[in-house]
């Protein structure tokens, strides 16, 4: 009986990742949420060759690729299992004959196609990082290379700050830049040039610095392989392998100077990639550099893995389940919030200053009465950035809160809430930054409002000791009073709020007037401008 003939009801599963340069398989046996592989099939069919010179797939490429296809189908088959799931990347994504591509593959082989975009992308390498490594809340750049793009996460552990895409495939690369054996210096000049321009234009300077980069795909397996090889004379698996920085410049220069009938001949380098390596290890070094990685740890898995646990997580239906436990919206919020480690008695107390705040301006200035929970969620995560860095925790509290973990929210919540929390401190919102300009104009202006109200309430708790414990709000012809109960005169949340009221006045039209309802007149410190900061109502 063979080791792999089905003699248990576990389900089977196949994924099959149609890259630029190689398709993969990989059938996997489900058990309690996870997985054991049964049988892996790679097959460098080069799909986008050509395609960056002409647009479109060729036929040969077409050709290998679909009977790969066939016989990935069939190994799959005859391993009994339950669903084949197919995704492909950037060629067909790309090509103007994709689809055409797709359409023979379902004729021929009732092979149904699914072309993910590049945030996709990077969301499946990422969770193939999540399963393989233990992500103890250090910054960490997740960065997968496929032939045509390269997909990049840069994450706190398991929170995700930023999500970035490159045209820097090594199939790309390659034939746009490299016609010369070896490379000639002024094609790897022209080469690096390219790098940086993408990584320029797409990354820009880095939002934090990342010691540790997590690779996947086959230049960063080839790679490992390739050093190991060197180091230790052997080969096998290089999960977790780690590599220098050093080390990886040292086997780019090697790599250049050697000619490709050469390379193809080096230890631990399949001899289909000797022509595309230099390129993709060529991103890899420049990526390294503009990051901050010193240590290059490689990843065996790759999106087909994260494709995997997708699909598991679909067919345990866990989604519906755990929204159905979580019956309150807001509890979504704050588990991600705890999963941040922000301040809880600070967020919990300026969310119900800020909306009590909104409930006062709701009905005379005609607010949405969907912005009371958008803010609410707001004042909840405003300082979930901090987990990353302190200078621009508002900006860092925006991207996490786009990449979280909202499943109660629609994408146009989500959004909103960002923003509101992004625009919590420094900068009021404009039309040039990017996050603010994606949205309509009512939206626009329900942020300029939220995030008006946000500042004053998280002012309002300065001192981080919950000291104002109501707000009571006047709407008066040039100004909104507000009443702050406190036990004590606040002087220094009031100082905070009165700073922060710019935005608040601009959007509501009117001077904010703080005065504290309390005990007898004390003395009053003077603000910035020169008015009183606290103005004792008796």
């Amino acid at each position: 009986m063979s080791q792999h003939t089905k003699t248990s009801t576990k389900p089977r599963l196949a994924a099959i990742d149609i890259g630029t340069n190689t398709i993969r398989l990989v059938v996997v046996e489900v058990d309690n949420g996870t997985f054991r592989v049964l049988d892996e099939e790679r097959e460098p069919t080069r799909l986008g060759h050509g395609l960056y010179e002409t647009g479109r797939l060729g036929e040969e490429p077409m050709e290998r690729s679909l009977a790969a296809l066939g016989r990935m189908k069939a190994i799959a088959e005859g391993l009994e299992v339950s669903e084949i799931r197919a995704i492909a990347t950037a060629a067909v994504r790309e090509a103007t004959n994709g689809r055409t591509f797709r359409r023979r593959a379902e004729r021929r082989h009732s092979l149904r196609i699914q072309v993910i975009s590049s945030r996709q992308e990077a969301r499946l390498a990422y969770l193939s990082m999540v399963r393989r490594f233990n992500l103890d809340g250090t910054p960490v750049a997740m960065v997968d290379i496929g032939g045509g793009s390269v997909e990049i996460v840069l994450a706190a552990g398991t929170l995700v700050d930023r999500v970035y895409s490159l045209l820097l495939g090594a199939v790309r690369l390659t034939e746009q830049h490299i016609t010369t054996d070896p490379v000639s210096g002024r094609e790897w000049k022209t080469l690096t040039k390219q790098i940086d321009r993408e990584i320029d234009k797409v990354v820009g300077k880095p939002p934090f610095k990342t010691a540790t980069m997590l690779g996947s795909g086959g230049t960063f397996t080839t790679l490992a392989s390739m050093i190991k090889s060197q180091r230790e004379g052997s080969d096998g698996s290089v999960q977790d392998y780690s590599v220098e920085r050093a080390d990886l410049d040292e086997l780019l220069k090697q790599l250049r100077a050697t000619p490709l009938a050469e390379r193809r001949q080096l230890a631990g380098l399949n001899a289909d990639r000797a022509d595309i390596i230099i390129a993709g290890v060529a991103v890899i070094s420049r990526l390294a550099q503009r990051l901050g990685c010193d240590d290059i740890r490689v990843n065996e898995g790759g999106i087909r893995e994260g494709l995997l646990m997708s699909i598991i997580a679909e067919r345990a239906d866990r989604g519906p389940a755990e929204k159905a436990e979580v019956s309150d919206r807001m509890e979504w919020v704050r588990r991600l919030a705890r999963k941040c480690h922000s301040n809880e008695a600070h967020r919990e107390h300026v969310a119900t200053l800020a909306t009590q705040i909104f409930d006062q301006l709701e009905e005379p200035y005609d607010l949405p009465g969907e912005g009371r929970q958008i803010l609410q969620a707001a004042a909840l995560l405003h300082d979930i950035g901090y987990m990353i860095g302190h200078a621009k925790h508002h900006k860092h509290a925006y991207h996490l809160i786009v990449h979280g973990d909202l499943p109660a929210f629609s994408a146009r919540e989500v959004e909103l809430i960002a923003n509101v929390a992004r625009y919590h401190r420094r900068a009021h919102p404009k039309k040039k930054h990017q996050n603010f300009s994606r949205l309509n104009k009512p939206d626009r202006q329900l942020v300029r409002h939220l995030s008006g109200i946000l500042r004053v309430a998280d002012g309002l708790d300065r001192t981080y000791t919950q000291a104002v414990t109501r707000v009571d709000c006047e709407i008066k012809r040039k100004s909104i009073r507000m009443s702050v109960t406190a036990d004590a005169p606040p002087q220094v949340e009031m100082w905070d709020a009165n700073r922060k009221a710019g935005l608040f006045e601009r959007v509501f039209g009117r001077r904010l007037k703080l005065e504290w309802k309390g005990l007898e007149e004390q003395a009053v410190p003077k603000s910035g401008d020169g008015k009183p900061a606290i103005q004792v109502m008796k």
